[in-house]
């Protein structure tokens, strides 16, 4: 999900414990404050710190002014033959082809494991804001590239990446015990930082410090992320350092999805709602949990499921997963 999904489940969580509303009450947001830093905790570790430390065994940077897609299927069907030869994991990145301030080349990589291979297809020069260029798609017999890996291959992610804008895509290539490459999409997103015992261990301090409430607070804000983050396609790891890979996710919903976000931050906007309206001695409107929701959240949400799907039914077909939207560190 979107980082202001996890920000927001992160204050909801806060504000299912009645100590912290009743602190809030009393101009004391802490609670508030602590649930919303943890709820959005592990992805910031991810993305503003552990991914610049990350090593790679070996990256492909492609020539922006005259791109070469076989030359990059190729280099990506080494990797996969170097993950044969060693212990554990390799990682390779992939950078972007950036042509100017405001221009990119698109391309994207599709892992093939019925005919085992690997193609590279470039697309048209796009915007920082992801709008083609026109007149920008490259010839037709000049952009394509295949190769034929050496080895079965084990998709964990998705078959098809969309490469274009800011930071390029990192895959882990790793053979298991039937000889086939298992592919790790982001190998350094949602390892260890995406583990409930890790977020027990970061909430020890805050309880250490101010008080268990707040320890429980931190955690069960922490757990919500991760919980969360299961919805979709890439799972975490769960019990790190006890569990050395991530979890498959449900494949319920992408990050970069509206609907999912939306319905995910107004639901918890419905129960910070509820849980500061349910300790009110008096309130002046009378109403209870379940017709809050109904009128609040479900009819509103299907409402806005309908009008879209109505506008959007000729078009509903998923696209690729493009890697800068699907990573969700952005608000």
């Amino acid at each position: 999900m979107k980082g202001i999904s996890h920000f927001i489940s992160g204050v909801a969580v806060a504000s299912c414990f009645p100590w912290a509303v009743a602190a809030a009450l009393e101009k004391n947001p802490a609670y508030f404050i602590l649930g919303a830093a943890f709820g959005i905790l592990p992805d910031t570790i991810d993305f503003k710190f552990y991914r610049f430390f990350y090593r790679y065994h070996q990256s492909i940077t492609p020539d922006p002014r005259r791109p070469d897609p076989q030359a990059i299927a190729d280099r990506i069907a080494e990797a996969v033959s170097a993950s044969l030869d060693q212990k554990g994991m390799f990682r390779l990145k992939i950078n972007t082809l950036r042509l100017s301030a405001d221009q990119w080349r698109q391309f994207r990589i599709r892992f093939d494991p019925q005919r085992q291979g690997v193609e590279v297809e470039l697309g048209p020069v796009v915007t920082t804001g992801q709008l083609p260029v026109p007149g920008s798609f490259p010839e037709a017999d000049a952009a394509k590239g295949w190769a034929r890996l050496a080895a079965p291959i084990e998709e964990t992610y998705e078959a098809v990446t969309t490469v274009d804008i800011f930071d390029g895509p990192a895959f882990g290539f790793e053979q298991d015990a039937d000889g086939r490459v298992n592919i790790h999409f982001l190998p350094w997103h949602r390892s260890w930082t995406h583990s409930l015992v890790l977020g027990a261990a970061l909430a020890a301090p805050m309880a250490a410090w101010l008080g268990w409430r707040a320890g429980i607070v931190a955690f069960c804000a922490y757990a919500i992320h991760i919980l969360e983050d299961q919805l979709g396609f890439m799972g975490s790891n769960l019990f790190a350092p006890f569990t050395k890979r991530r979890l498959k996710g449900l494949h319920w919903m992408r990050s970069g999805d509206a609907l999912p976000n939306f319905a995910t931050v107004w639901f918890c906007c419905m129960l910070v709602f509820w849980n500061c309206y349910r300790i009110i001695p008096d309130p002046t409107y009378h109403f209870g949990f379940i017709r809050l929701m109904l009128y609040g959240f479900v009819a509103p949400l299907g409402l806005y499921g309908l009008l879209h799907f109505l506008l959007n039914r000729k078009s509903l077909a998923r696209e690729p997963i493009d890697s800068a939207n699907e990573w969700g560190e952005g608000f």
